[in-house]
């Protein structure tokens, strides 16, 4: 009686509690005018589908939504059967990958990563109408995200945190060896030899992907084309993303490989953070293939699909 009883949905709920949250601005999104749950929800979906379904229906705005984190946090599917479950409820019309110009403190602007979701499937022309809105008034998701960065920064400065040096002289006035170490500090701001953020993102691919495993020398080599990326404003979960995403079935040669995508899928340069010339539409959200990853406007994608995707040519 306890086993007839199981489904997709409360399997989700009751796993989601230890699913990891995505960095502040990334993430799940649920749009609006989302109707209650109830237990009829997917039901017209395969039994894959509706149970990745009804598991991303119970994450938390704000939850992680990369393929990796899915796969991890529920032990019935792999990554590969993640990603063909999210490619067919993008598909259904329950979600829309899209990346989403945010801006920082001090005026820089950076991409990032959203999975819109709505419990209900829409159609394309809700979805283009809704991301349209999205991109001219991105005011409400920027308060989120303010919201959400507010909540991830306050645990990160412990209550217990020692005032810096004064307990030290003042209770062990003999050991001045605790007090100042002007070697570290000094070394750490300037130049601590450790490696770059572009190497690092480089070689955390092969741990991402497999396929994409590249050397110490590889990365080296790469750094400099990766670094340019850093320099226009990504990060180095969009950096991995465009990376990995729609790999072919085997990569004969990651170098090779990493190093035309870089190359190829070099992202635009930003204009800092001055008034555009009056006239000028300043492009804010780009749509994301779910199959293969590669950005656009909302109108060129059809079921959450580019034309390669979807009309794909003869092999």
């Amino acid at each position: 009686m306890v086993v007839s009883d199981l489904s997709s949905a409360p399997c989700a709920s009751a796993s989601s509690r230890a699913h990891p949250k995505a960095r502040p601005g990334y993430g799940k999104r649920s749009v609006p005018a989302q109707r209650p749950h109830h237990d009829g929800d997917f039901a017209l979906l395969p039994e894959r589908e509706r149970h990745i379904a009804g598991y991303v229906d119970a994450l938390p705005d704000g939850a992680a939504m990369d393929i990796k984190s899915l796969a991890r946090s529920q032990p019935l599917y792999g990554q590969m059967a993640i990603g063909s479950a999210l490619r067919a409820l993008g598909v259904a019309g329950h979600l829309r990958h899209v990346r989403c110009l945010s801006s920082e403190n001090g005026g820089q602007v950076r991409w990032v990563t959203r999975t819109f979701w709505s419990r209900t499937a829409r159609d394309n022309e809700w979805w283009n109408a809704f991301l349209t809105a999205e991109e001219r008034d991105p005011a409400p998701q920027e308060a989120a995200e303010a919201a959400e960065a507010a909540a991830t920064s306050a645990p990160e400065v412990p209550a217990s945190a020692p005032v810096p040096a004064q307990p030290l002289v003042t209770t062990v006035p003999q050991q001045r060896t605790a007090e100042p170490e002007p070697v570290p500090v000094p070394e750490l701001e300037v130049t601590d030899g450790r490696p770059s953020p572009a190497f690092l993102a480089l070689a955390h691919l092969g741990r991402t992907d497999s396929r994409l495993a590249l050397s110490a020398a590889d990365c080296a080599a790469l750094e400099q084309m990766a670094a340019e990326w850093f320099a226009r404003g990504v990060d180095t979960d969009y950096l991995t993303h465009a990376l990995t995403a729609g790999l072919p079935a085997s990569v004969d040669s990651p170098f090779g490989f990493v190093r035309r995508r870089l190359r190829d899928k070099l992202p635009p340069r930003l204009p800092a953070a001055s008034p555009t010339a009056p006239g000028t539409p300043v492009r804010r959200l780009m749509v994301e293939c779910t199959e293969c990853g590669a950005p656009g406007r909302p109108e060129a994608f059809r079921d959450g699909l580019c034309r390669p995707c979807r009309e794909p040519g003869p092999a």
